[in-house]
């Protein structure tokens, strides 16, 4: 087979990317190549970075479902009012669950340059919603941890239990899907949206999940079908990549095909291909950045390369 030939070729060119841990690619649910480079495997725990905002937004989808939340219109600023600063900028109070899930809040970035400052704060959420506003709540997308981080802070109020328990249990039913270390903030929020331990196995089941439509292999709906759809519809795009960006997922075309994917920093991803049934994982090196230096463009290509042999 053809296909079958040119994947593992791609996998095998792939060992000369030097930043990468592993690769799984999985086919109408069952998996056809894995591969750990260099002594690593697809079960040891890997820090998957800015992937698991995805999660978070599944989460939320979760507890808009349980009617903990009302919808992603709701205003953040009464759950979250301990936290506000003294006198706030009235744009606060139109900030709503939506825009921290499309990165469209308004609020001045905690990622990049401000990141480090942010996390050395003796409190991420009060830091968060004290940041200035640089554009209106609905507008560009500003793509900050901080946003994530808050709606970890609402999962915790809401569910009246800390996220990594509340992750634990709602996602229980799904075999493989295990969250290891976590860190957490100053008053024990778990960090939205960075620095989650899991397996590459452990994502592939979650990006199964949402191939799924939400379902289970054993076809039990966790998360809504709808909010699968809704956090895949592309709401706005990042001004570095001008990737489309809904809930928590990143939209592009890579080989021809629509691909929805979850990014961590130095070269996490994880790839949803619809149309041809296809989830991919990809694990690097956490510890040097990959947008500016090329390596997320050399893992898109990998990615076409995989999907070429699919469709071959």
């Amino acid at each position: 087979d053809s296909g079958v030939a040119a994947r593992s070729r791609a996998l095998a060119e792939a060992s000369a990317l030097a930043a990468l841990k592993t690769v799984i690619v999985s086919r109408n649910g069952s998996i056809v190549a894995e591969r750990g480079y260099r002594g690593h495997t697809t079960r040891e725990s890997t820090n998957i970075k800015s992937a698991s905002k995805s999660i978070i937004s599944a989460l939320v989808g979760i507890a808009i479902d349980r009617g903990l939340l009302q919808g992603v219109d709701q205003p953040i600023a009464p759950i979250l009012k301990s936290d506000l600063p003294a006198s706030p900028d009235p744009r606060l109070a139109r900030v709503t669950i939506g825009h921290l899930l499309s990165m469209q809040a308004g609020l001045e970035r905690m990622s990049g340059s401000n990141y480090g400052r942010w996390v050395s704060s003796g409190n991420w959420v009060r830091a968060a919603l004290a940041a200035p506003f640089v554009d209106e709540p609905g507008g560009a997308m500003l793509y900050s941890t901080a946003s994530t981080h808050l709606l970890s802070a609402i999962l915790t109020r809401v569910g009246e239990k800390p996220t990594l328990m509340l992750a634990r249990e709602w996602l229980a039913p799904l075999e493989d899907f295990r969250i290891g270390a976590w860190e957490r903030d100053p008053q024990g929020i778990y960090l939205g949206g960075n620095q989650m331990a899991m397996s590459a196995r452990s994502l592939l089941a979650f990006g199964e999940l949402y191939r799924n439509g939400g379902r289970t292999p054993q076809g039990r709906q966790l998360v809504p079908e709808e909010w699968v759809r809704q956090s895949w519809q592309s709401r706005t795009n990042s001004r570095f990549s001008n990737d489309g960006y809904g809930y928590g997922w990143f939209a592009r075309a890579i080989g021809g095909r629509t691909v929805h994917f979850a990014w961590g920093y130095g070269g996490q991803m994880l790839y949803i291909v619809p149309e041809l049934a296809l989830t991919v994982v990809m694990t690097s090196q956490e510890n040097a950045p990959s947008a500016r230096s090329g390596y997320r463009d050399e893992l898109h290509a990998l990615l076409a390369d995989i999907i070429g042999a699919a469709q071959s």
